[in-house]
């Protein structure tokens, strides 16, 4: 069977214009750092433009671009974490501009839907990271995960149930 070549057709400016965004809320997600996320999308679209002679059309272009953004992130994770020798954060709160009790407990609470989000199944755990840290919109999470926007509903919805149920029992 001949595969056929889908790279000459496509206009990476036009691709740009289409998926930047998509592609900055997918880094973000990952991130939660806009300026990271922002130099990452850019590196994503230059890889993508030398590299688009390996797209054979087998997935959709977000798809594509999207996993390309994903091997990056991994990339620069890794070179990160070699890097890093220090044992304590770089940034430490500054306790002057907290509010005390409600602080604690408002932390306590993010740190407890974390571990339950950590609990579920990978694609469960995705789905609701890209929904919560990265606002993508159902459609989007569908696009990067090759699924159906009903389905990204339906697994947000699923996960949403589990992540209750688990903080009800630890109460």
């Amino acid at each position: 069977m001949v595969q056929k070549n889908y790279n000459s057709d496509i206009d990476m400016e036009s691709a740009y214009q289409e998926y930047a965004e998509l592609i900055f809320r997918f880094l973000y997600a990952h991130t939660h750092d806009a300026e990271w996320a922002q130099e990452l999308m850019q590196e994503t679209f230059l890889r993508a433009v030398s590299s688009i002679s390996r797209y054979n059309g087998s997935c959709k272009l977000s798809v594509w671009l999207c996993q390309i953004a994903k091997h990056i992130l991994w990339q620069e994770l890794r070179k990160k974490n070699k890097r890093k020798t220090e044992a304590f954060p770089e940034e430490l709160p500054d306790p002057s501009n907290q509010d005390g009790e409600t602080n604690v407990l408002q932390q306590e609470q993010k740190l407890e839907i974390y571990q339950a989000i950590h609990h579920l199944p990978e694609q469960e755990r995705e789905v609701v990271l890209y929904r919560i840290t990265g606002e993508l919109s159902f459609r989007q999470i569908g696009e990067i995960l090759g699924k159906s926007e009903n389905w990204s509903r339906t697994v947000f919805y699923r996960a949403k149930q589990k992540i209750r149920k688990e903080l009800e029992n630890n109460e």
